[in-house]
C-alpha cells in the first residue's frame, strides 16, 4: 500500500470524507447597483471503499448474492488493497474452507483445495476455465468470487467443491489513476499501476501493469522477475449494445522451491530458509489471455450476450527437488531405510531429482446467453439460457537429468526416467549448478485435448415476494483422447510404467441445480439447496492404465444456510453442507484403478464481511 505524507494525508481526508461545504457570506458595501445573492449551498461526498460486496459478475447467478441458494464469497478491490494481497493465494487467505498447497502433486502454479476437494482445474477468468499451470497475480483483478458447493450445472464438469472466478478489471467512465509500490523486509520490490480514460461518453480505455523484483520468501534461492500487462476497451456503455475487447499478459521467471525432505517422519531439523535447488533452476512462464464479448438489451428486460475467450499458458520448468535422504559411500549413495536415521545430519545427503518440462496449456471457448425477467402464468421468473462450446489443449514435454554421486551413477534398470541428478549435503548445501557428468536425455511426451459442448438453463420463480424457486439443468458432451510416447507398452516390466500410449472417453452428463429461499424482510435470506456435478477420469487430461474405462465421478451437495444484512453496511452469513462423492476412484494394486466407494465431506461455515461501525471493517 502507498505510504502517503502527512499533507498528502490531509488532502485525501478532506475530499475524501463525505462533508458539506458552504460558501462563506459576507456583506456587500452599500451600493446603487442590484444587490448580491448568496450562493447555493454545494454538497461533496465521497465514496467508502468498503470490503463488503452484494452482488456477483457471474452472468450465471442473479446479481444479488441475497438471490442465491449457495455460500458465495466476493473478495473484492479495496479488501485486495488494504491486505496487500499481491496472488491469488493471497486473496483466497481470507476464504473458509480453502486450503492452499504446494508442488508437491508434480502440478506447478496455484494448487488449490476448496471444502477438501482438489480445484486445480475450477478456477476461471471472467467466467471461462483457467486450467493453466501458472501462478496468478492480483495486478489485473476487479475482485476474486469463490462459489461453494459442486456446480457443473452452471459451469460443467469438475467443481466438486467449488469454483473461484477472477475478475478482471474493466474500462469505465470514471477518470482514474492509481499507482503504487512496495518493498518488502526480504528484498521484494513491487509497483503496478492502473490507468482508466473515457475516450468519450460511452467508451473507455484502461490499463494495469505490475513489475516485480526480489526475494519472493524468507528463503534462500527464491528470488522472482515477474511482469504482467492488462488491457480493456469497452464501447456502448449505457446503450442497448456494449462491446468489451480485453487482454491479460503475465510473464513469470522464478526460482521453484520444493521445501524440505523428511527425516524421522517430521520435516529435517536445518535452518529454514535452507534451499536444496541449483542455483540454474528456473520457471519461465508465459501467459496470454484475449477476451472479446458483446451484449445486447433486447428489451430493458431481455439481454442476450456472446463472449469467447483464448487462453495460453507456455511453462518451461528447470527445476531439482530434494528426493530423499541417505548416505554416501565406496557404493554411492544409499537411500535410508524407511526415512530414519540416527546419524548426524552432516553425514547426510539429499538426493536431487530433475523436474524439467515444458508445458503448453491452451483452451477457447465460445458462452452465448439469453437471459430475462418477465411475468409467466402470474409468477415473476429470472430465467437464463446458454449454449457452451469449447476445446482444450495440453503438451508436456519432459527431459531427464541423469546423473552420479561419488562416482556411481543414480539412474539403474528400474529407473531409467528417474531423473536423479546428483547428491546434495543435507547441511550447508552448496547452491551451484549440478555435478559433472550429469547427461539430459528426453523423456516422455505427453499430449490430451478435450471438446465440450453443453447447453443449460436456469430459472428463479418468485412465489411470493418472501419466497423464491431456484432450479436449473445442464448438458454437458466431454470428449477427451490422451497419448503418451513412453508408456506401459513399450517400457521394461521393472520400470513399472502405467502410463497409456493412447486412450479416448466419452462422458454424457446431465447436472442439476435447485433450492429454495426465504426473505421475511429485505436484510434476511434463509436457503436450502441442492446440486450435482461430475469429474471424468480424463477431466485434467492425464491418466494412467485402468482409468479410462471408468464412469465419471459423481457428486452431490446439500446446503442449508442463511445471509443477513446488520448495521453499517455489515453482511453475515452461515451454513450447514454435506458433499457425498459417488464412484471414488482409488488405486487399487500398481496400475489397476477401481470405482471403489463413497467419499462424504460434511462441514459448517459462518463469515462477515463488512463494516462494524464507520471506523472498524472485517
Amino acid at each position: 500500500m502507498n505510504r502517503l505524507t502527512p499533507i498528502a494525508a490531509a488532502l485525501v481526508a478532506v475530499f475524501a470524507a463525505p462533508v458539506a461545504v458552504h460558501a462563506q457570506q459576507t456583506s456587500a458595501p452599500a451600493s446603487s447597483t442590484a444587490p448580491s445573492s448568496s450562493l447555493k449551498e454545494v454538497v461533496v461526498e465521497g465514496k467508502r471503499d468498503d470490503f463488503n460486496t452484494a452482488t456477483t459478475a457471474l452472468t450465471k447467478l442473479p446479481a444479488d448474492l441475497h438471490d442465491v441458494p449457495q455460500s458465495v464469497v466476493v473478495v473484492n478491490k479495496a479488501l485486495l488493497q488494504s491486505q496487500g494481497a499481491t496472488s491469488l493465494s493471497d486473496a483466497l487467505r481470507n476464504v473458509a474452507g480453502i486450503t492452499l498447497g504446494g508442488a508437491e502433486g508434480g502440478q506447478i502454479g496455484n494448487n488449490i483445495n476448496l471444502n477438501g476437494f482438489s480445484a486445480r482445474t475450477d478456477i476461471y477468468l471472467d467466467g471461462f476455465r483457467d486450467r493453466g499451470q501458472y501462478f496468478r497475480d492480483t495486478f489485473a483483478m476487479e475482485e476474486i468470487e469463490v462459489l461453494m458447493g459442486p456446480s457443473s450445472m452452471l459451469f460443467g464438469r469438475g467443481s466438486t467443491g467449488g469454483i473461484i472466478n477472477q475478475v478482471t478489471k474493466k474500462a469505465n467512465l470514471k477518470q482514474s489513476t492509481e499507482v503504487s509500490a512496495s518493498v518488502t523486509t526480504n528484498g521484494l520490490v513491487r509497483t503496478t499501476a492502473d490507468y482508466n480514460h473515457p475516450l468519450s461518453e460511452t467508451s473507455a480505455v484502461r490499463v494495469s501493469v505490475m513489475a516485480q523484483d526480489g526475494a519472493a520468501t524468507t528463503r534462500n534461492q527464491s528470488n522472482v522477475q515477474d511482469f504482467g500487462l492488462a488491457a480493456s476497451y469497452v464501447t456502448g456503455i449505457g446503450t442497448a449494445t456494449e462491446i468489451t475487447l480485453s487482454t491479460l499478459i503475465q510473464h513469470n521467471h522464478d526460482q521453484p522451491d520444493y521445501g524440505l525432505p523428511a527425516l524421522n517422519g517430521r520435516p529435517v531439523g536445518v535452518d529454514r530458509d535452507t534451499a536444496y535447488g541449483l542455483n540454474t533452476d528456473r520457471t519461465d512462464q508465459d501467459v496470454v489471455s484475449l477476451n472479446a464479448g458483446i451484449k445486447h438489451k433486447i428489451t430493458p428486460d431481455v439481454t442476450l450476450r456472446n463472449q469467447t475467450q483464448f487462453n495460453y499458458v507456455r511453462t518451461n520448468a528447470v527445476e531439482t527437488a530434494p528426493q530423499g535422504i541417505g548416505t554416501v559411500g565406496a557404493g554411492g549413495y544409499t537411500a535410508l531405510t524407511g526415512g530414519v536415521s540416527a546419524l548426524p545430519l552432516s553425514s547426510l545427503f539429499v538426493q536431487a531429482q530433475s523436474h524439467d518440462r515444458t508445458i503448453r496449456d491452451y483452451s477457447i471457448f465460445n458462452q452465448t446467453e439469453l437471459s430475462g425477467k418477465g411475468t409467466f402464468l402470474g409468477f415473476k421468473h429470472d430465467a437464463l439460457v446458454g449454449l457452451e462450446v469449447g476445446h482444450d489443449g495440453y503438451d508436456v514435454q519432459n527431459y531427464y537429468r541423469n546423473g552420479s554421486c561419488n562416482g556411481v551413477a543414480l539412474t539403474g534398470a528400474a529407473t531409467p526416467t528417474s531423473g536423479f541428478a546428483d547428491c546434495i549435503p543435507l547441511v550447508n548445501p552448496t547452491y551451484s549448478a549440478a555435478g559433472t557428468g550429469v547427461t539430459s536425455s528426453i523423456g516422455n511426451h505427453q499430449g490430451g485435448s478435450s471438446n465440450t459442448i453443453a447447453t443449460y438453463v436456469g430459472d428463479t420463480l418468485e412465489l411470493t415476494p418472501q419466497v423464491k424457486l431456484v432450479g436449473g439443468l445442464r448438458y454437458d458432451k466431454f470428449v477427451a483422447q490422451i497419448s503418451n510416447s513412453i508408456n506401459s507398452s513399450n517400457m521394461p516390466a521393472v520400470a513399472k510404467n502405467t502410463a497409456l500410449a493412447y486412450a479416448n472417453q466419452s462422458v454424457n452428463f446431465l447436472s442439476v441445480r435447485a433450492g429454495a429461499i426465504w426473505q421475511p424482510t429485505a436484510a434476511q435470506s434463509y436457503y436450502v439447496s441442492y446440486g450435482t456435478s461430475f469429474n471424468p477420469s480424463l477431466e485434467q487430461l492425464t491418466g494412467t492404465v485402468g482409468q479410462t474405462n471408468l464412469d465419471p465421478e459423481k457428486n452431490k451437495s446439500y446446503e442449508l444456510g442463511g445471509k443477513w444484512d446488520w448495521a453499517e453496511n455489515l453482511s453475515l452469513n452461515a451454513a450447514v453442507f454435506q458433499i457425498d462423492k459417488q464412484n471414488a476412484r482409488s488405486l487399487i494394486s500398481t496400475g489397476v484403478y477401481a470405482l471403489s466407494g463413497d467419499v462424504r465431506v460434511k462441514g459448517a461455515r459462518a463469515g462477515a464481511t463488512g463494516r462494524i461501525n464507520k471506523q472498524w471493517q472485517v
